[in-house]
């Protein structure tokens, strides 16, 4: 890069998009990259503050912020991302279907550490629809050393994939609705509303739902039905209880499946149970999520849909963020809960 006053710049190629911001109302390229300056730029530049511009003048090892930001987006996309031209430096990083991102956060955190390059991203597990953009990244200066990049790349092929999107799967889901209020027609079945619904959303489709009194032997029966039919994922609903002779829970435990978790450190849902029969996930639904329009059911529902196998661990770390702030128009995902 070369540096040169303003009132030598006419006929100069400028080296970088120069970003022009009226507060409150604009902010974007006030002029592109490549731009030939002419007589009739410069008092619009001395508007923007250029006293001074950068022309290219690339010296041997040096990058380019546009090239670097392509081949920084190049490295670390990896399954279901594209990548943008850069604008202004910066390329961003879009997802090209609807499903569940995921970040190496280890290795995003050793490329943030090398300084000069930057990479901003959503955070991992964030549900993303197609066209999201997930992540943004460019380097600080106008340029930067051929080695700095070869130094970021090897870290990216070390903890390859840093970015990815896992597809939602198209999964047959049964559901079974415990409690003899509804069983004996008592009260109307709400789970089409609030369970069902969600399922759907994610482009899974519920193919048997159950019906059954507080009894652990039907829960497990109607476990072993839905199982034995080829659901790919089993809910229970009607509420678990922190009773140790919970119903639901012995009937899940009875039907073969294993409990990895019962209770949750997040609210609403500290009543959630997960569970796998084999390798199919087996979900027990607290009362909350009739109520609240946000619960623990919406963290975990699109990582399963995913394919993800969840851990104990993977439940109790989201204690930390786990305590939902009950706002009174929800915006989740988009909001620190489960995040």
């Amino acid at each position: 890069m070369k540096k040169i006053r303003i009132e030598d710049a006419v006929g100069t190629v400028l080296a970088h998009d120069i970003t022009r911001i009226v507060p409150g109302k604009f902010k974007g390229v006030g002029f592109i990259k490549g731009h030939i300056v002419k007589k009739e730029d410069i008092p619009k530049l001395l508007e923007l503050g250029k006293q001074f511009l950068y022309v290219l003048d690339l010296k041997e090892g040096e990058v380019h912020e546009d090239d670097a930001a392509i081949r920084i987006a190049r490295a670390i996309s990896g399954k279901n991302l594209d990548w943008t031209q850069p604008k202004e430096g910066k390329s961003n990083i879009v997802a090209h279907t609807k499903g569940l991102l995921k970040i190496n956060v280890e290795g995003l955190l050793k490329i943030n550490r090398l300084g000069d390059i930057i990479i901003s991203t959503l955070k991992t597990n964030f549900s993303c629809e197609k066209e999201t953009t997930v992540a943004a990244t460019r380097i600080i200066p106008l340029t930067i050393d051929e080695d700095r990049i070869q130094d970021f790349e090897r870290i990216a092929v070390k903890y390859n994939p840093i970015l990815q999107v896992l597809p939602y799967r198209k999964m047959h889901v049964g559901i079974i609705i415990t409690g003899s209020e509804i069983y004996n027609g008592l009260i109307q079945d709400e789970s089409d509303h609030y369970v069902a619904a969600k399922i759907k959303h994610y482009g899974s489709e519920v193919v048997k739902k159950i019906y059954v009194l507080d009894d652990a032997t039907k829960i497990s029966q109607a476990i072993r039905e839905l199982k034995d039919i080829g659901c790919d994922l089993i809910i229970t609903t009607g509420g678990l209880s922190v009773d140790p002779d919970d119903v639901t829970r012995l009937g899940v435990k009875a039907s073969g499946a294993e409990v990895i978790s019962y209770g949750s450190p997040i609210l609403p849902g500290a009543m959630f149970l997960y569970a796998l029969f084999e390798s199919t996930p087996v979900i027990g639904l607290p009362a909350c999520v009739y109520y609240y329009p946000t619960t623990v059911y919406d963290i975990f529902l699109p990582r399963i849909l995913a394919g993800e196998v969840i851990s104990r661990d993977d439940i109790a770390e989201l204690g930390h963020g786990g305590l939902c702030m009950n706002c009174k128009t929800c915006h989740y995902p988009v909001c620190p809960f489960g995040k």
